[in-house]
């Protein structure tokens, strides 16, 4: 197995990628907000600068991968033209993957063997979607799971391709003493938000909060690259499921380290407005206003988070419950204010409290009650 690193890799180190790391607990109610005014400034693959804001006091320009993608339909055999770090995999008509694979080919055109789809990942009922690592595989084919209809599939490159300049914030970002990476840190492309036309594909939309839903991401256990799996989630939930950004408003790698998910603008914490209202995501279809979604890189089922991620984990609910004035261990009735669902739930819900998924694994399930009590300690 690989060690995870200690913060997230891409092609050029900085001090935010060293220095994002937990802040001290005493700091957590006492540290101010830091949420930098930062756009992503991309390069295209010739060079030609788009949105150029690298001289941007308090920035410092870093090179990411521009994300490759190749979308495909069915179990035809699929090629791409670049390596290929993931295969993201929807199904719709059953939740389940029973019956379903995977074949990798490599670069010498070699076939391995079929590998079973583990699990149904982090969806909702009548459906399933995967994350597959590949390590640079040259192609794929996929047998559809049992009793699933309309599998799509998607081949990721978020490690290789060409760079794009990005300007990142030269110091660290926390949310009330939380450090945290910042959307320009981890190399979130912000064009993918946008329509051709220019129109943001899903514009924010602020609500009250309410709940906080824990969800895992069913994707590979000792990450050796976790930032260019989020990257990769990224592109699917924004691109694939035409969401216009990824669903969840944070996420955790293996190290601890937390990063920034759905854009929620530059006048507030992240996630939020600046009169501290939460910006919907895509993590629960049906509940998702006033509901924020953290997301545990990783599969959950048979084991629990590391201790990296299990205390930031803590810390992140703890001043979000604090910020907001909820209790982390009380039972609340969520209403949607839009379509008018109610559901009876803890403060601090798995996703599958929600739905009937698997999400967020049996094993991160049963630690939420452990959760809710850390959270509220301190």
């Amino acid at each position: 197995m690989t060690t995870p690193p200690t913060s997230p890799s891409h092609r050029a180190k900085s001090k935010v990628t060293r220095r994002t790391m937990i802040g001290a607990a005493g700091a957590i109610t006492a540290a101010a907000v830091i949420t930098p005014t930062v756009m992503a400034t991309t390069n295209d693959s010739d060079g030609a600068s788009i949105d150029t804001d690298e001289t941007k006091a308090g920035t410092t320009s870093e090179t990411f991968p521009k994300t490759r993608a190749k979308a495909a339909t069915g179990e035809a055999p699929v090629e791409a033209a670049f390596p290929i770090g993931y295969v993201g995999v929807r199904w719709e008509g059953t939740s389940g993957a029973s019956g379903g694979g995977i074949r990798l080919t490599d670069a010498d055109g070699g076939q391995g063997a079929w590998q079973d789809f583990s699990a149904a990942g982090c969806s909702e009922t009548n459906g399933g979607a995967l994350l597959i690592a590949t390590d640079k595989a040259s192609g794929y084919e996929l047998k559809a799971p049992d009793g699933s209809t309309e599998m799509r599939s998607l081949a990721l490159d978020t490690q290789e391709g060409p760079g794009r300049k990005v300007a990142v914030p030269s110091d660290p970002t926390r949310v009330r003493g939380v450090a945290y990476l910042s959307r320009p840190a981890w190399g979130a492309d912000e064009k993918l938000r946008f329509k051709p036309d220019g129109t943001e594909n899903t514009p924010t939309a602020y609500y009250p909060f309410q709940t906080i839903a824990v969800h895992h991401t069913a994707t590979v256990n000792d990450d050796p690259d976790p930032a260019a799996t989020v990257r990769a989630i990224y592109q699917l939930h924004a691109i694939t499921n035409d969401w216009g950004d990824i669903g969840y408003h944070f996420l955790i790698d293996e190290a601890g380290n937390i990063y920034e998910g759905r854009y929620s603008g530059d006048d507030g914490i992240p996630a939020h407005d600046k009169d501290g209202n939460l910006v919907t995501g895509f993590h629960a279809v049906g509940y998702n206003i006033g509901n924020l979604g953290i997301a545990l890189l990783g599969t959950l089922t048979d084991q629990g988070p590391t201790d990296a991620a299990r205390e930031s984990l803590t810390r992140l609910i703890r001043v979000l419950t604090r910020f907001h004035g909820v209790d982390p261990k009380a039972t609340v009735t969520y209403k949607n204010p839009v379509n008018g669902n109610v559901k009876e739930v803890p403060e601090i819900t798995g996703h599958r409290d929600w739905f009937d998924t698997e999400c967020p694994g049996q094993t991160m399930y049963d630690e939420l009650d452990r959760l809710r009590d850390a959270a509220a300690r301190g």
